[in-house]
C-alpha cells in the first residue's frame, strides 16, 4: 500500500536557506521511488510553491502542492487542480475595510499576482522571500479573476493591533472562514472548508490511500490541523510548543539539520 508525505516548507523542509539538504533529498527519492506519494502543504500560493518546487529539484512521480492552507490543491502530474475553495467576493471587500479601519496591511492573490492595496513595509518585508509580482489597486474585487482562495494580513510592530483585527474578521465570517497565524506576523484568511487538515483527509481519500498510510510534518500554528488529521504527525524540534503538544513524534534534529530524514526512511 502506498503511502503519501505532506510537508510544510519554512522551519520545516526548507533549511534557513530555503534549501532542501542532501540528506533530505535522498530520503525524498527513496520514499517516492517505492511509489509512495509527496506533497507538500503550505501557506504559500500554489505559484509559490511551484517555485519552490523548481529551485530545488522536488520533481517525483505522483507529487502534489497544496497551497493557501488546504485552498487550492494541484495535481502535478495532470498539471491542473483537484480542488479549489474561495473566500466570497461579500466578505473579501468588508475584510479589506475592516483592514483600513484597524491599520493592518492585508493582500490577497490571483494565480500568479499580489493584490494589495498599498505598496508598504509588510508588502517589502514578505516578498523578501515570495517573489511574486504585484499590482497595488483601490478596487481589490475588481482585480481579482475569482474568488480568492486567502487573504493575508500583516503587521511586524504591534502583534496586539492584529490580534484586533484577527477578532472583528472572526465576528464578521463566523464559522465560514478560519484565521491562524503561520507566522507571529503573518495572520492567514481563508474559507473553513479548506484548511491543512481537511487537505490531508480530502487527497488520502482522492487516492484511495487509508488516513493510517498519511505523514505530516510542520511547525506552525497553521501545521496543527494536518498534524492531527494524518496517521502520523510530526512535530519539527524548532516547532512551536503548542505543534509539538499535537503531534505523534517530535524529530530529534530541527530543520537545518535533516529532521525529517529519519521520518521518511522510517516509513519505508
Amino acid at each position: 500500500m502506498s503511502k503519501i508525505f505532506f510537508t510544510d516548507l519554512d522551519g520545516t523542509l526548507l533549511t534557513k536557506e530555503k534549501t532542501v539538504s542532501e540528506k533530505t533529498m535522498d530520503a525524498l527519492i527513496r520514499f517516492t521511488s517505492v511509489g509512495n506519494h509527496f506533497a507538500i502543504n503550505t501557506g504559500r500560493a500554489i505559484d509559490s510553491a511551484k517555485a519552490v518546487q523548481k529551485e530545488n529539484n522536488l520533481f517525483f512521480p505522483g507529487s502534489y502542492l497544496i497551497g493557501f492552507n488546504g485552498a487550492e490543491i494541484y495535481d502535478c502530474d495532470a498539471g491542473k487542480d483537484v480542488f479549489r475553495s474561495g473566500i466570497p467576493y461579500n466578505l473579501v471587500s468588508q475584510i479589506f475595510d475592516l483592514a483600513k479601519e484597524h491599520g493592518i496591511h492585508v493582500h490577497t492573490y490571483n494565480d500568479d499576482t499580489i493584490i494589495t492595496p498599498a505598496e508598504d513595509e509588510e508588502l517589502a518585508y514578505y516578498r523578501r522571500v515570495i517573489k511574486t509580482p504585484y499590482k497595488v489597486t483601490n478596487d481589490i474585487c475588481s482585480d481579482l479573476t475569482a474568488e480568492p482562495c486567502k487573504i493575508i494580513g500583516i503587521e511586524l510592530h504591534d502583534k496586539a493591533k492584529c490580534d484586533r483585527f484577527k477578532a472583528a474578521v472572526e465576528e464578521l465570517g463566523g464559522d465560514r472562514l478560519t484565521l491562524l497565524y503561520s507566522n507571529p506576523y503573518y495572520l492567514e484568511i481563508f474559507n473553513s472548508e479548506a484548511g491543512k487538515g481537511s487537505a490531508v483527509k480530502r487527497l488520502a481519500d482522492h487516492l484511495g490511500i487509508a488516513i493510517e498510510d498519511t505523514i505530516a510534518a510542520g511547525d506552525e500554528e497553521n501545521d496543527i490541523s494536518m498534524i492531527q488529521a494524518a496517521g502520523l504527525g510530526v512535530g519539527m524540534l524548532n516547532a512551536i510548543d503548542a505543534v509539538k503538544k499535537s503531534a505523534d513524534i517530535i524529530t530529534e534534529t530541527d530543520n537545518d539539520n535533516d529532521g525529517l530524514a529519519p521520518i521518511l526512511l522510517g516509513a519505508l
